[in-house]
């Protein structure tokens, strides 16, 4: 097992299961995430038989960044993983910290039809060390804290749950990357048990459904996994959420031209969401070379926007930037790209 991937209670039980304090676990992390060592045996405050118990236990190995390419306020690293498959992170500056969008998976079984990640089949999951490992790597070669994390990389989020909430959880941990939870945003595009389960996990973390259309009939031929769960049950799960968190979530909104940009279809999304504890993020299509959607015109944007904002809804645009790189909302890959 990888060491990145045990959480601090997990590292206590094995702790104990030695014949050790469980206060150990503690060390370790410190060592890992506060002191950035990279070898078990420079974990000094640790007797020589510990640090063997766990060289015999845990390897220390993390992902390798093979290519950074940057842009203005944002960097897309593309990570070499143990099995020599392939993923990307993000890097955004923003005025109020550095944020990092992971990947989950390699691959993605969603196939919405307007994401470049989608474009190659789920190959596997994520492990928690591999999550983790993408945090770690980008710190070490910018020698600077993150502060925030959104899990809206590839893959989905809530197809590899267990591995995912392990990340959170260790990530966020006060002796682990100290991230808070209101910093962690996961992104799914609407998996109803997930969402449903998500509302019992103890942190307060951002959720953020990718909804990008107000009516079953649009979203099928935009999204397949409307046809396993359609808008209604996507609703009344995130309806669930609320009511059990009393936590606001991120309806998330890609604008493509002529096909959900419509004032029709804003006065949908006004009537579906109304009520709801919610705000709405407006996303510019960011075009890619193989795939037919277009970028909505920025005035069109601009009176979708006003449409919601008249009905109400809180809403925002989000920023753009890093599409010059291909480093933007659904044009990350799990393949290098010549």
């Amino acid at each position: 097992m990888n060491l990145y991937g045990i959480k601090k209670v997990d590292l206590e039980i094995f702790f104990e299961s030695i014949g050790e304090k469980k206060f150990k676990a503690t060390q370790v992390y410190e060592w890992l995430y506060q002191k950035k060592v990279k070898d078990i045996d420079q974990m000094t405050n640790l007797k020589k038989e510990v640090r063997e118990k766990l060289k015999d236990s845990f390897s220390l190995e993390i992902s390798k960044i093979i290519q950074r390419q940057i842009d203005v306020d944002v960097e897309k690293y593309l990570f070499e993983l143990e099995d020599h498959e392939k993923i990307e992170a993000v890097l955004m500056r923003h005025s109020y910290g550095l944020s990092v969008c992971v990947s989950s998976q390699v691959g993605c079984n969603m196939g919405c039809a307007f994401c470049e990640s989608g474009r190659r089949k789920k190959v596997r999951n994520l492990e928690t060390y591999e999550l983790v490992g993408q945090i770690l790597a980008i710190e070490e070669i910018i020698n600077e804290r993150i502060s925030s994390v959104v899990i809206m990389g590839i893959g989905e989020p809530f197809d590899n749950f267990e591995h995912v909430m392990d990340f959170i959880t260790i990530i966020n941990d006060s002796k682990g990357l100290q991230i808070g939870s209101r910093h962690i945003t996961v992104s799914t595009c609407g998996i109803v048990p997930k969402i449903k389960e998500f509302a019992s996990f103890p942190l307060q973390v951002n959720l953020a459904l990718s909804l990008h259309a107000p009516r079953d009939e649009l979203r099928s031929k935009l999204m397949p996994i409307n046809h396993r769960y359609p808008i209604k049950e996507v609703m009344d799960a995130i309806k669930e959420y609320i009511e059990k968190t009393n936590r606001r979530v991120t309806i998330e909104y890609i604008l493509l031209k002529n096909v959900n940009d419509t004032k029709e279809c804003a006065l949908e999304l006004v009537h579906l969401i109304k009520g709801m504890n919610v705000y709405v993020n407006l996303i510019p299509y960011n075009e890619t070379n193989h795939i037919e959607f277009k970028k909505s015109d920025s005035s069109t944007v601009s009176e979708f926007y006003d449409v919601l904002q008249k009905n109400h809804v809180n809403v925002t645009i989000r920023r753009e930037f890093g599409s010059k790189i291909s480093a933007a909302c659904g044009q990350l890959r799990s393949e290098k790209m010549l």
